[in-house]
Order: structure tokens, then sequence, then C-alpha cells
């Protein structure tokens, strides 16, 4: 088994783990859609935590990790509060309130939100490709959330337009929580324990939960589940082991792909042919990633070299 773990490069891993969360994240817009015609927004936050923590916690006991340490604690309880919780809630609600376009765009300034706070918060840098990249994919969000409203009644509900911008100020206030305690444990406890933290911060909608499981279709319960077990148990995994190898900046900017997939994904499983605007603003979406992602080769190797383990090379 070492072997085979040697003979992968680490930016190979770091790198697979980014796109398993982008695609898993992106195939959540498609379920929410069936899951949140029956569920009301707080039982679906908790219905697809649960689903969560269970996955985690087998996970945790399979491979024996335990509790995470004392310093990782503070990261974890506000994570799982203002992310987990906070944000799930949030975006449920607000999506009932406005268009899935208008949805995505407030959403995706969290990465811009992000980037800020690490900078400041955290002490990362803001080099300009970084900036340039996001200014960018941030102009493709743009185009597809556009593209994508529907504005026929001409109405926009201000309660929902605040709830996704809350979303996305949680978002990204949950990531760089988390940041810092990635340092004392291990991504598979952080993420357990703040998915834990999340399902009690969520328990006073339990009524709600179990007053709709019988009233909802089947496909919307598994969507629920499936919702708890891939994008977010496995998806937020794969991301804090992407985190604790990549400025916070940096790895919230790859999100902005999520919109050109979900578009792709919408095309193929729901038969809804994107409008060229779409096709543009998800090429915009992508190319801001790859400008954002980019690093001259040289840069690369002096990176690791200079900081050996930082994941700031991969």
């Amino acid at each position: 088994m070492k072997t085979s773990q040697r003979a992968l490069p680490p930016g190979l891993l770091t790198g697979g783990a980014v796109c398993f969360t982008v695609f898993a994240w992106a195939s959540a817009f498609v379920s929410i859609r069936s899951a949140g015609a029956a569920y009301s927004p707080g039982a679906l936050a908790l219905g697809r935590l649960l689903a969560a923590s269970l996955t985690l916690v087998t996970l945790l006991l399979l491979r024996r990790e335990g509790l995470p340490p004392r310093g990782a604690r503070r990261g974890i309880l506000l994570s799982g509060l203002v992310w987990f919780a906070g944000y799930t809630v949030a975006l449920n609600w607000g999506e009932r309130l406005v268009d899935a376009g208008t949805a995505s765009l407030l959403v995706n300034t969290g990465p811009i939100l992000m980037a800020l706070l690490a900078a400041r918060l955290l002490g990362e840098a803001l080099p300009p490709r970084l900036l340039t990249g996001m200014a960018v994919s941030f102009a493709g969000a743009v185009v597809v959330g556009l593209s994508m409203s529907s504005g026929g009644d001409g109405s926009t509900s201000l309660l929902g337009v605040a709830l996704c911008l809350l979303a996305a100020v949680a978002y990204a206030t949950g990531v760089v929580a988390q940041k810092p305690a990635l340092s004392s444990g291990t991504p598979l406890q952080i993420t357990t324990f703040s998915c834990l933290t999340g399902a009690v911060a969520c328990l006073p909608f339990t009524g709600q939960l179990v007053a709709e499981v019988p009233r909802a279709p089947l496909p919307a319960t598994l969507n629920m589940v499936y919702l708890g077990v891939v994008p977010t148990a496995l998806a937020f995994t794969t991301w804090t082991y992407a985190l604790a190898r990549m400025p916070a900046g940096k790895l919230g900017a790859t999100t902005y792909a999520v919109p050109a997939i979900v578009v792709a994904l919408s095309w193929i499983l729901l038969g809804e042919v994107p409008a060229w605007l779409t096709l543009l603003g998800g090429l915009l979406c992508l190319t801001g990633v790859a400008v954002s992602r980019y690093r001259p080769r040289t840069a690369g190797r002096r990176g690791a070299l200079l900081v050996p383990g930082t994941g700031r090379a991969g």
C-alpha cells in the first residue's frame, strides 16, 4: 500500500480531491431541485446532515481516527454552525424565493469573500493571477445567472436575495474557520465533527422532518440521502483534504467551475438545453478557474522546495 501511495504525486491527489468536490457539489443542485419540492428548508438540511453524519462516523470508526485534537475544536464548532448548518438552511430557503440563476449568482460571491477573509485573517497572498481568474469566473457566473433567471413576472424576493447572500457569507466564513483547524486534525476528523455540530444545530427541525418523510415521494427522499452521502460526507472530506494542502482563496476559486458543470448536468440529466449565453458564461467560469490555477512550472518547483508539505506547489 505504501508503494502505491508513493506512486501518486501529492499534486495529483489534491487535484483529484478538488475535481471530485466540484462535481459532487454541482450534482447537489440537481438533487436539491427534486428533494426541495417535498421537504422544507430546515427538514431537508437536517435529513441531509443526518445521512452525512452516519456516513462520516462509520468512516471515522473504520479508520480509527478518534476525537479531534483540542486545537481543532474551535474551528470545528464555528464551521459546523456557520457552514454546515447555517449555509445549508439559508440556501435551501433562498432557492424557494428566487430562481436558480439568481441564487447561483449570489452564492458565487462566496469565493471572493473567502479570498478576502483568508488574506485578512490567515495572511494568505492575493496574487494578480488569482484576482484575474476570479474576476473572469465571476463574470461568467453573472452571465450564467442572468441567462438562467426567469424574471417572468419581474418580481424578485428581497428576502430570497438576502438569504442567498447570507449563504455566501456563511460559506466563506466556514472555510476560513476550517483552515486553521486542519493544522491540528485530519480532514476526516474535521469534516465529521463539523457535520455532527451542524446536525445538532438543526435538531429543532426534527418535527418537520418526521412529519414530511411519510408524505414525500421516494425519489425526493433518495435525493436527500444522496445529498448527505456524496455532496456532504464524501465531498466535504475531499474538500478539507485539498484545503489542508492549498491556500483557501485559491481553492475557493476552483468552485467557480460549479455553474458550468451544473449547466452540463442539467442538459444531460434533465434535458434542459442551455442557451448560447449560458454556454458562454460556463466557458468563462472554466476559463477563470484555469487562469487562477495556472502557475509557471519553474515557480511550482521552487515553491515545492521552499514550502514542503504545505501544498502550495500542488
